[in-house]
């Protein structure tokens, strides 16, 4: 009972804090943040793919890598392809040399037709023999055409300009068509965040957000809500500018706010610490008066330092502001 007594009396004797005025108290709106963790990514992840099936004979990119849209990643080589080339330039060939003969043939119809040898029936056929055999090297020439395009589609070509993120495979390889050589990263990189579907109702499009990035604190915007809720979470973008962009990925902490309370507040310089307790001095009927509180979270609002008075106080409470 003594040590009360005495603290009490200390700190009654303790020099009143500045304040600029009285002030009543009075409860205010102050934000409820949520702190998850948040991945950074990139906007498009696009896997170049191979076009072509066949042995990869060389990988010029790694994980890393910055690259440009359309630049050539890899080389994939199929060795059927050149056999496939070798027999249709044959088969041109072949026909070639048939339709050479056929038109040596019209070429004798037509004189013997002059002078009443032959019929115009025969003539009709030759003609038509040499028109199909045309059209057989026609048809042989667009043959070779398709295979030397799958020819050049041995080419891995980067899909957008960004960050090569994966590469799964290796020189000496054999792929198949339409299997991922690469990842590329591209299209800017936003901050993705998955927060619990209980505080879902609270989230607003153009809210600001709070984060802690490597580099330092920094603030954000939710741009976007996406309505599906996987594995009971609501799954959200974030736009920050100056995002580091070193690790995609990489987690950092956010703060969300996801709902409005109402408190007491004084400011901070209306708090005396002593002895392990805290008071603020209140208007009294005899004069001033310490009460002594249980402070809560610090919290900046109308860009002063406020602190949250748990108990202790009530409102309609007059805080005592500096008197010299």
């Amino acid at each position: 009972m003594r040590i009360l007594l005495c603290l009490l009396a200390l700190a009654i004797s303790l020099p009143r804090t500045a304040l600029a005025e009285d002030f009543t108290l009075a409860p205010v709106p102050v934000t409820e943040w949520k702190a998850v963790y948040g991945r950074i990514e990139a906007r498009s992840q696009i896997p170049a793919r191979a076009r072509l099936g066949g042995t990869l004979v060389s990988l010029d990119i790694s994980e890393g890598d910055v690259v440009e849209a359309g630049q050539v990643l890899a080389q994939v080589v199929d060795a059927k392809i050149d056999y496939q080339l070798a027999a249709i330039d044959a088969q041109a060939q072949a026909l070639s040399a048939q339709l050479d003969n056929a038109q040596s043939e019209l070429s004798r119809g037509e004189d013997l037709l002059s002078r009443g040898v032959t019929t115009a029936q025969r003539l009709d056929a030759l003609r038509t023999q040499v028109d199909v055999l045309k059209g057989q090297i026609a048809a042989v020439v667009a043959d070779r055409r398709v295979v030397e395009q799958q020819a050049l589609e041995g080419s891995v070509l980067a899909p957008i300009a960004g960050r090569v993120l994966t590469v799964p495979v290796a020189a000496g390889a054999v792929v198949l068509p339409g299997e991922a050589v690469a990842t590329i990263g591209g299209g800017g990189i936003f901050l993705r965040i998955a927060v619990p579907e209980r505080h879902a109702a609270f989230l607003t499009e153009g809210a600001a957000i709070e984060i802690e990035t490597a580099t330092g604190p920094a603030r954000g915007t939710l741009a976007r809500i996406y309505p599906l809720i996987e594995n009971g979470r609501v799954i959200a973008d974030v736009e920050v500018s100056d995002l580091p962009e070193s690790f995609i990925n990489a987690r950092v902490l956010v703060r969300l706010p996801v709902d409005t309370r109402m408190v007491l507040m004084v400011p901070e310089t209306a708090v005396l610490t002593r002895t392990g307790l805290d008071f603020v001095e209140l208007a009294g009927a005899d004069g001033p008066v310490l009460r002594t509180v249980l402070l809560g979270q610090r919290q900046t609002v109308g860009g002063a330092a406020m602190i949250e008075v748990l108990s202790g106080l009530v409102a309609g409470d007059q805080v005592v502001g500096d008197h010299e």
